[in-house]
């Protein structure tokens, strides 16, 4: 008699777990953006330029020097410089930030992933980069882009393609 009852207190128990699965695939409903708003995606690595200069080491230096380091005659800094990022969106600041070289020596790329969340329209952007130390800025992008709502702009940043790259996405679930 308890195998009976233990088959449907184990049915119970499936359908009761199915329902709740089915309820929270549609329920709450869940929106990515308001209606009328899209996504900028401000996205990538990038190692700024060596602080200082290489100097060529002295035969004196040399000598102190263990022989597996004697190899290369030429010192160079490892610590990198600054970058720094700014976003303009119709002439005004829409993001700013100084982002520190990685690694303990910080000597690694500067890394950086924001999403912006910005009205949809017609809009004009500008984007700049500092990799060097200085204030001017040596990269620098100016677009004027359409930002349909719902959907995505990601702004990424390639020193061998000339710098900044905007590409618009489609959102989930649309076909080109």
């Amino acid at each position: 008699m308890t195998k009976p009852l233990q088959y449907i207190g184990q049915g119970l128990f499936y359908a009761m777990f199915v329902a709740v699965i089915g309820f929270f695939s549609t329920s709450p409903a869940y929106t990515h953006l308001p209606p009328d708003e899209t996504l900028i995606k401000l996205s990538f690595r990038h190692a700024g330029q060596l602080k200082g200069d290489c100097r060529e080491r002295t035969p004196e230096e040399l000598a102190k020097l263990p022989s597996y380091q004697r190899k290369g005659k030429m010192e160079c800094p490892r610590e990198r410089a600054d970058v720094v990022v700014e976003l303009e969106m119709d002439g005004k600041q829409l993001y700013h930030e100084v982002l520190r070289p990685t690694g303990w020596a910080h000597s690694s790329t500067s890394n950086i992933y924001r999403r912006i969340p910005v009205k949809a329209g017609v809009h004009n952007l500008k984007a700049r980069l500092r990799d060097r130390d200085g204030n001017d800025f040596n990269f620098t992008h100016e677009e004027t882009v359409t930002l349909a709502p719902g959907r995505i702009l990601v702004i990424d940043f390639k020193d061998a393609d000339g710098g900044f790259i905007f590409k618009n996405k489609i959102k989930a679930g649309d076909k080109r």
